[in-house]
């Protein structure tokens, strides 16, 4: 029997299932949808379709299916026409309902694609990689990136069901588990300590038994932040928190080209600089610097840039981020190792001390 979590918004709630092995329950899903006259279509990347060809016709059996390359490069303008296209080759009506297997790749192209095609069908998330399942399949965030920068095109639309299915990560190559764990070290960064202090004191790994408490752990804290401020939409803090790290990570995607880093890489460097940020505001020690670095190494995860990156280029991709308001940056500090806190209006000198503590050049 699969464990559920709920997410509560009103007509889109919705619930994350989580279980070592979901096949049975996203094919009770597709059955009933199939017997009601609904069509189902699946989008997933290349990857996932030959490490999981077992995994997809149990759940979907022969329903039709495409599949993207995998990375980055699949979240773009003609990726998301290659499946809009898709979709109306399946011949998806209003009823119908499209199911994202994949990582967040997947879960943002199906998403915004569902959320798009026909004005908008329903969806499901099927993650696949640890940054999915703890993150990215919860709060209907979607989007494509353009060459400005990363998701800036995009929609809120909320899937109908989240199956967290955590034996699919037993295929799952180490960098890939690895990047998911840069989300699972900002969970316990911006609000809980206990779970910081845990991974510090045991790195996370594939087959570590409190794995799937981890996983479910992450989803309840993103579930609880998204139904306070489903839009982000707060002045002050929020949903926004869900972004410690991200508008550093999301510049050295853009800057370094998208594919070089993984996201939770980029992420991972985002976190260092904004623990760098944090103490240079006076808000925490250099002490706790030394313990996010460390934290973030152990998990396998860099620290530092590999190569420098222009300070211009990185502050010219931070301006365009999506999290700008009325033309000022806003990052997200730490008030202590558990606390986070949304800040703008920073001196720019402090925000440029921060990005070369990690390799700016």
């Amino acid at each position: 029997m699969a464990e559920m979590l709920r997410v509560n918004l009103g007509e889109r709630s919705y619930p994350i299932r989580f279980g070592v092995d979901l096949r049975a329950d996203v094919r009770a899903a597709v059955d009933e949808m199939a017997a009601a006259g609904r069509r189902v279509a699946v989008v997933t990347d290349e990857r996932v379709a030959a490490a999981q060809a077992d995994a997809l016709r149990a759940m979907f059996g022969a329903a039709p299916v495409l599949a993207v390359e995998a990375g980055e490069g699949a979240k773009s303008m003609s990726g998301l026409g290659r499946v809009l296209d898709f979709l109306a080759a399946s011949k998806l009506d209003r009823g119908g309902a499209v199911f994202a297997v994949g990582g967040g790749v997947i879960g943002d192209l199906g998403g915004f694609a569902a959320a798009s095609y026909l004005r908008g069908v329903d969806f499901f998330q099927v993650p696949t990689t640890l940054l999915a399942m703890v993150d990215s399949s919860v709060g209907g965030k979607t989007g494509i990136n353009i060459a400005a920068g990363k998701n800036l095109v995009g929609a809120f639309h909320q899937p109908r069901g989240v199956f967290v299915s955590t034996g699919l990560l037993a295929t799952l190559p180490p960098r890939e588990f690895a990047a998911g764990m840069a989300e699972v070290i900002k969970y316990g960064l911006l609000g809980d300590a206990a779970l910081f202090a845990q991974l510090e004191k045991t790195p996370l790994t594939v087959t570590s038994a409190e794995l799937p408490a981890v996983i479910h752990r992450c989803c309840a804290i993103k579930a609880r932040i998204v139904e306070a401020d489903e839009r982000e939409t707060a002045k002050e803090g929020g949903r926004a928190l869900l972004n410690l790290g991200h508008t550093f990570g999301h510049a050295i995607e853009n800057v370094a080209g998208y594919g070089e880093y993984l996201h939770g890489e980029a992420v991972a460097i985002g976190l260092c600089a904004a623990a760098h940020l944090s103490q240079k505001m006076g808000a925490i020690s250099a002490a706790d610097i030394a313990r996010v670095e460390r934290m973030v190494a152990a998990h396998a995860l860099p620290v530092r840039l590999r190569a420098a990156l222009p300070y211009a280029e990185l502050h010219a991709a931070m301006t365009r981020d999506k999290k700008v308001r009325a033309g000022g940056l806003r990052f997200v500090v730490l008030r202590k190792l558990g606390e986070a806190a949304t800040q703008g209006d920073l001196p720019p000198a402090l925000v440029e001390a921060s990005f070369r503590e990690v390799g700016a050049g």
